[in-house]
């Protein structure tokens, strides 16, 4: 499994407005000045956690986006599954129901089904507020 820079911008997208969410909302070219990451991906990724639910906007001059939620309500694997999709390592595991025919002598259904609960146990328990904290306990507050 690779995450793409989509899933990974998305996170650190996260991160920067839950950093600055105390002072308004923020705004896309100031998350792309502090991330440098161009602010037309950084709209695209916006866009799709908008849809979701994840962040809302305020229009005007002073608008921008805002959490929805808390930090510790968002999870990693929420936003990377919005971004990526399945995080399986395994086409056979992308949903609860393996409909594979070989799944009953697969020998490597064992390995892929442990690497998989493997990635959900970590994805699935951390939360955006402890990506905020290792930022802060990293020293750097602006670039992240």
């Amino acid at each position: 499994m690779k995450i793409s820079t989509k899933g990974r911008y998305a996170l650190r997208l996260m991160i920067d407005i839950a950093m600055h969410n105390e002072a308004g909302p923020v705004r896309i070219k100031d998350i792309s000045s502090r991330q440098g990451i161009s602010d037309k991906y950084l709209e695209q990724i916006i866009s799709v956690l908008h849809k979701a639910g994840y962040v809302r906007s305020i229009r005007g001059p002073q608008g921008g986006y805002l959490l929805v939620k808390k930090p510790k309500e968002y999870t990693v694997g929420m936003i990377l599954r919005l971004t990526e999709g399945s995080l399986a390592p395994v086409s056979c595991l992308d949903y609860e129901e393996n409909d594979c025919e070989r799944q009953s002598s697969c020998a490597t259904l064992i390995l892929w089904t442990r690497l998989n609960d493997a990635i959900k146990s970590v994805v699935d328990n951390v939360t955006l507020a402890d990506l905020v904290e290792w930022q802060c306990s990293a020293g750097d507050n602006y670039s992240i």
